[in-house]
């Protein structure tokens, strides 16, 4: 769900932009309908890119991703929702408890999940990519577990080691002796 860093909501404007490139007084951005229509939202412009907003719970955590809340209701939902942005309030109040039952009811306004119903919908429609589930890649500075349990580290992290351990030799001091002559 990378690419959710590429996707915003500008304040004041409806729908969603795809960023193609920042300029000296702010962003260039894309509409994500039909027309691609392009648009340059300023510096005094609030521009939300959707990969940092989150939704208020109850639980331990005071929130959850956007991110992640998108993927629980392609799961669930699917690409129809049942609801719609004209849809009474309890009606989206019950769609987001099955989404997201612990979401705070006191900050989590209904024009808030009428935002996440209609941003899901565009998602679908325009940018189904965005929806997609990566799986996590090993990078090459973790542990291997072997089968009996021990780790065993990758030869990069065994060359990294072997290096610090050589550094920590003692080396002779002849840069000092040479900087002392000098000075004599």
């Amino acid at each position: 769900m990378e690419l959710l860093k590429e996707i915003a909501s500008v304040s004041g404007k409806g729908g969603l932009f795809r960023i193609l490139k920042p300029t000296r007084n702010g962003v260039i951005l894309e509409t994500l309908d039909e027309k691609k229509s392009k648009l340059v939202a300023n510096a005094n412009e609030r521009v939300s890119i959707l990969k940092e907003i989150s939704i208020y719970t109850t639980g331990a955590e005071s929130s959850k991703p956007l991110e992640e809340i998108l993927v629980t209701i392609k799961s669930t939902f699917g690409e129809s929702l049942g609801v719609t942005t004209k849809s009474s309030e309890a009606e989206l109040r019950a769609f987001l408890s099955k989404v997201l039952p612990d979401y705070d009811e006191e900050k989590v306004y209904a024009s808030d999940i009428k935002k996440l119903v209609s941003w899901y919908e565009i998602l679908v429609k325009f940018f189904p990519e965005a929806l997609v589930i990566e799986e996590k890649k090993e990078t090459a500075t973790e542990a291997l577990v072997q089968e009996e349990g021990e780790v065993k580290e990758k030869p990069k992290a065994k060359a990294k080691a072997k290096k610090e351990e050589d550094s920590t030799e003692e080396k002779p001091k002849a840069k000092a002796t040479k900087a002392k002559a000098k000075k004599e």
